[in-house]
């Protein structure tokens, strides 16, 4: 880690999960902010302006969705959902409104703190461009619109890359099918997911990516695709 600590805010009403939370988080060298409540989560991310936000939607005084409503406002700060609602369909509202990634309970804790480590690795910042993603012997320029495999380049559709350019440009990151959809095909094929599974499937095998078992792009089952940083 650097010299500056890290601050991570906790929003959940069970205190039994914040004290965990904050113990764990505490041991791995971050700072944590506790609310137990929407509007009280709401004014600490204001005023302390955290690193990363864990969010809980059930809360007593506001679903967790509206909060992430009125946080993206004027934040993009990431934002880790962690709750108990483990349907597909709750995921891909949460992730489509603003969450960067979705966690149900109950967690493993080593689970949590490595996504947490990937929402606080810090993006290029906008002025740059943005250059190339390694994924072990996969590397995808954004610059120049080529993707090498084991220093070879391999041969791309468009829409094959632009999916995988998408996906690169949050490693890491659950992408909703819903989010590729809309800004590969358009507004009006956000429910075409055959397209988005062709492209995938045709992905893989250029790739050689084993689906049952993927080196680079893996499955988030009925939620979308996320691109490993680093290849296994």
């Amino acid at each position: 880690m650097s010299g500056v600590q890290q601050s991570i805010l906790v929003i959940d009403d069970e205190a039994q999960i914040r004290k965990f939370l904050r113990i764990s988080l505490v041991a791995h060298g971050y700072r944590v902010l506790e609310a137990g409540c929407g509007r009280e989560g709401l004014t600490l991310a204001a005023e302390a302006r955290p690193d990363l936000l864990v969010l809980d939607l059930g809360l007593p005084d506001m679903d967790g969705k509206e909060l992430l409503a009125e946080l993206r406002r004027d934040s993009q700060v990431p934002v880790l959902v962690l709750s108990v609602r483990a349907g597909d369909g709750e995921k891909v509202l949460a992730l489509d409104g603003g969450a960067n990634d979705y966690v149900t309970k109950p967690f493993s804790i080593r689970e949590l703190l490595a996504r947490v480590r990937v929402l606080l690795r810090r993006p290029a910042s906008p002025g740059q461009g943005p250059g190339t993603l390694n994924c072990g012997p996969l590397a995808v320029d954004l610059d120049n619109r080529r993707v090498d495999l084991d220093g070879r380049e391999i041969a791309l559709t468009r829409k094959e890359y632009d999916v995988l350019a998408m996906l690169a440009r949050h490693p890491g990151r659950i992408v909703t099918q819903q989010q590729l959809l809309r800004d590969i095909w358009g507004p009006t094929h956000v429910e075409d997911s055959h397209y988005l599974r062709v492209v995938v499937g045709h992905l893989r095998q250029k790739l050689g990516d084993d689906p049952a078992d993927p080196r680079f792009i893996v499955t988030e089952a009925g939620i979308g695709y996320r691109l490993r940083e680093q290849a296994p």
